[in-house]
């Protein structure tokens, strides 16, 4: 006969246990010293009774048992009458005692005060331990022992035997069936560190694991780098401490685990699509946007990824809108897999190739179904496929390829090209999820890809609107050696109105200007076009480049004021934003430089002894805003010296104001060069990074000089009788060059023009040959009065000399001075 102390039972309520023993037939033979204090009765009034004697109810349904007849154990609740005659609820459990024999010989008896269910609970509790469906354990941290339940045994197995690993089930192998040693080093440090940070802290945590699921455990240490895409079964374990209810004092952890596989997957996918958002599509290129999805999806969701696009899209046009018929051309514009290095040895397609997909064909039949496509190895379609190809017959072969997707980019209703996402020996083939993942990516990517497809397409109308707007070939003249460069914008800014010209004045000299419309697209290169045509048409007026801006000036308030459609786009890209132009005109018989500029840019002059320096006007309001004087500044300037107009483009960037950037200009002008077109790039080089964020454009010119011997000049007097002098010193004159074959037409130009000035101008009265590529005459006078060329009628007698100049030369004109007017005839020189 056993004895048992006093003991506690759940918390809040304390148990008595006293034992006895019982024949096979009913009778107590033996009575603790515990049943007396429990029962009253001394061990002399009990032994030798019937058991059923301290029963209060001897036919209660729940002592009908209590028969002890037979070999089997019992349990059950029972009301005793004290030896006072006091109810007494207890449990009772009978255990038999077996003899050598292994027959029974009689039954001790376990008397249990408290709660009546309080055994049957406490052993309902462990069956419940031990079989739940979710993982249990518990930690002691007395012993360091861990107990599980039959769940968390079968995750340790499935460890064993290749699957996944529950943290604080794989701890060691136990005495017990329930029962781990305590943790060795190669159990998961994470975990060990949370249970012992709960038994410290006496806190509730949480600690989340993840391991290969079973149908991944086929993955060999050579199947290539780890696949993030590959099923893991992720754990959510919650930890607990358990504390003594009469000390409150931690005993121990106990832990439950709970699978979370499907959340993290879909926290997974989640991350991917929101990586995706702002991964894909960063630029304006189409073929950086497809490799941007290749990117992105290997190795998170495929061991392969192509993507290959219409012929169309990759050059920016306009794909025919829905589904795709019959077999299917497509340009390989990506493409990436999981192996290590820069090359894709997968690929049977190389880039930039153009491939026909049959009909038949995964990536054909998404694109002429317009749904995704899911195939592998046990498709028909797809070993047709494959078969066909001899290049994709030897990869899959190699690499195993068994599940495949396809998934058309489509965007706005209209087909671009299509997705085909790979997975290789060792990777579980892909499902409905991956799919729909897929899809999901191809249609962030297709919306990138119809972007830069679209901003393709207007950048290269815009570009070309705008070179054929830029003087493709500048006109030859003799006052100035040019050289010239127009970069577009290098991100998605687009096309701007950055603009120059060249245009030939009389008398030799150059007009140099340059001018930059803010803004950017079809509309700011068809608003340079008006600008550059209204100045080409002001500079055949000759102006003075400040009567010239004045001008150009009114010109753009009166393309903002209208309201019709296309003046409203002129207006927004030059009224409301800005367009700027620096207006120069060049001298080579005086060397004089005059500009005016309407704020624009500020040119750099570099002298011939190598001195660099920004040319200090005094700049005038941007055009367009009117009511505002525009000033002009004369230079000088020694044979030699070298002009460089540029657009703010090159000079202002997001690091670097304009002042620097004309410093920096200074410099690179100094460096040695051998020609202006090799100045044209070391400027570019020094100024620009590899993608310009605007438009630049970049003119320099290097003056020439007319020298003594090319040029001669006369003053007359207001004296009809010195219209033969003046003939007889331009024949004189033009002996001297050698062009005595031009004498006769000189003279009749010259006479005309000096008969005019004595006429109908005022003193002082100049004249003034030009040798050069052409020969030039021309007649000064102060009067502001400009000739018109008339038809004259039989019987006139005058009009008819300007026509007979006009006949005789390449062209004449007038152009107005500081002091008056003058008139000029320019005519070819002899062929001798």
């Amino acid at each position: 006969m056993a004895t048992y102390d006093q003991g506690s039972g759940p918390c809040g309520w304390s148990v008595d246990v006293a034992t006895a023993t019982v024949s096979l037939d009913g009778i107590v033979t033996g009575w603790s010293e515990d049943a007396r204090r429990l029962l009253g009765y001394r061990a002399p009034e009990v032994v030798g009774r019937a058991a059923a004697d301290l029963l209060l109810d001897r036919e209660a349904p729940e002592v009908a048992g209590l028969s002890f007849i037979g070999s089997r154990e019992w349990s059950g609740a029972a009301a005793l009458r004290h030896r006072d005659g006091h109810r007494v609820e207890v449990a009772l459990r009978a255990h038999p005692s077996l003899g050598g024999n292994g027959r029974s010989q009689g039954f001790v008896v376990t008397i249990t005060t408290g709660p009546a269910e309080s055994a049957h609970d406490r052993r309902l509790v462990e069956q419940a331990f031990a079989q739940a469906s979710i993982p249990l354990s518990t930690h002691s941290t007395a012993s360091g022992l861990w107990h599980v339940n039959a769940a968390a045994k079968g995750c340790d197995q499935a460890a064993e035997d290749g699957g996944d690993h529950l943290p604080g089930t794989r701890t060691g192998t136990g005495t017990g069936n329930d029962r781990h040693e305590a943790a060795p080093a190669s159990a998961d440090e994470g975990f060990l560190r949370c249970v012992r940070r709960v038994a410290e802290e006496a806190t509730p945590m949480r600690y989340e694991c993840f391991a290969p699921a079973p149908s991944s455990s086929a993955l060999t240490p050579d199947s290539g780098p780890a696949r993030t895409f590959a099923r893991q079964r992720a754990w959510g374990v919650e930890l607990w401490p358990v504390r003594d209810c009469d000390t409150g004092e931690v005993v121990g952890v106990g832990t439950a685990a709970f699978d979370s596989s499907d959340q993290h997957s879909a926290r997974q996918r989640l991350a991917l699509l929101q990586e995706a958002g702002t991964s894909i599509g960063t630029t304006l290129d189409v073929t950086r946007t497809a490799k941007e999805l290749a990117d992105l999806a290997v190795p998170r969701l495929a061991d392969f990824v192509s993507v290959d696009l219409l012929d169309s899209v990759s050059h920016g046009e306009e794909p025919v809108p829905g589904p795709l018929d019959a077999t299917v051309l497509l340009r390989r514009v990506a493409h990436q897999s999981a192996t290590e290095g820069e090359s894709v040895p997968e690929a049977a397609i190389d880039l930039g190739r153009v491939d026909a997909y049959p009909p038949f064909s995964p990536p054909a039949h998404c694109l002429t179904s317009g749904q995704p496509v899911l195939s592998g190895s046990d498709d028909p379609d797809f070993a047709r496929w494959i078969a066909g190809h001899e290049m994709r017959t030897a990869r899959v072969e190699e690499y195993g390829f068994h599940s495949v997707m396809a998934t058309a980019l489509r965007a706005r209703g209209i087909t671009l090209g299509v997705a085909v996402f790979a997975r290789s020996a060792g990777s579980p083939p892909f499902d409905q999820d991956d799919l729909l993942l897929a899809e999901e990516l191809a249609g962030r990517a297709a919306v990138g890809v119809d972007n830069a497809r679209r901003y393709t397409r207007e950048r290269t109308y815009a570009l070309t609107l705008q070179r054929s707007l830029l003087p493709s070939d500048l006109p030859k003249q003799a006052a100035v050696e040019v050289a010239y460069r127009y970069l577009p914008a290098g991100t998605g800014a687009g096309v701007g109105g950055d603009w120059f010209d060249v245009v030939p004045l009389s008398g030799t000299r150059v007009a140099l200007v340059v001018g930059d419309v803010v803004g950017h697209g079809i509309q700011a290169s068809a608003a340079m076009g008006r600008l550059r045509t209204a100045v080409r048409t002001l500079a055949d007026v000759d102006l003075p480049p400040d009567e010239l801006l004045t001008h150009l000036d009114d010109l753009v308030i009166h393309l903002t004021s209208h309201d019709d459609t296309a003046d409203s786009r002129i207006r927004d890209d030059i009224g409301e934003i800005g367009a700027t132009c620096l207006y120069a005109v060049y001298d080579p018989v005086s060397r004089i430089c005059t500009l005016a500029s309407a704020g624009h840019v500020p040119p750099v002059v570099l002298l011939p002894d190598g001195t660099a320096s920004v040319v200090r006007l005094s700049p005038g309001p941007v055009l367009g805003v009117g009511g505002l004087p525009f000033e002009s500044t004369e230079l000088e300037l020694p044979e030699g010296s070298l002009l460089a107009f540029c657009t703010d483009g090159l000079v202002e960037t997001r690091d670097r104001d304009i002042g620097l950037g004309l410093d920096r200009l200074c410099e690179s002008l100094t460096g040695p060069v051998s020609s202006l077109e090799a100045t044209c790039d070391a400027v570019l080089k020094a100024l620009l990074p590899d993608s310009p964020a605007d438009d630049v454009a970049l003119l320099l010119a290097r003056t020439r000089a007319l020298h003594a011997d090319q040029v001669a000049a006369w003053y007359l007097p207001s004296d009809p009788a010195i219209v033969a002098d003046a003939r007889a010193q331009a024949s004189r004159q033009l002996a001297a060059w050698g062009l005595e074959d031009a004498a006769f037409v000189t003279e009749l130009v010259v006479s005309e023009l000096v008969t005019n000035a004595i006429r109908y101008g005022a003193v002082p009265i100049a004249m003034r040959l030009i040798r050069d590529r052409t020969l030039i005459c021309e007649v000064s006078d102060a009067s502001n009065t400009a000739p018109h060329l008339r038809r004259a009628r039989t019987y006139d007698e005058g009009g008819r000399g300007l026509q007979m100049v006009a006949q005789l030369t390449q062209g004449w004109g007038t152009r107005q001075t500081t002091v008056g007017k003058t008139i000029w005839a320019e005519q070819a020189l002899p062929a001798s």
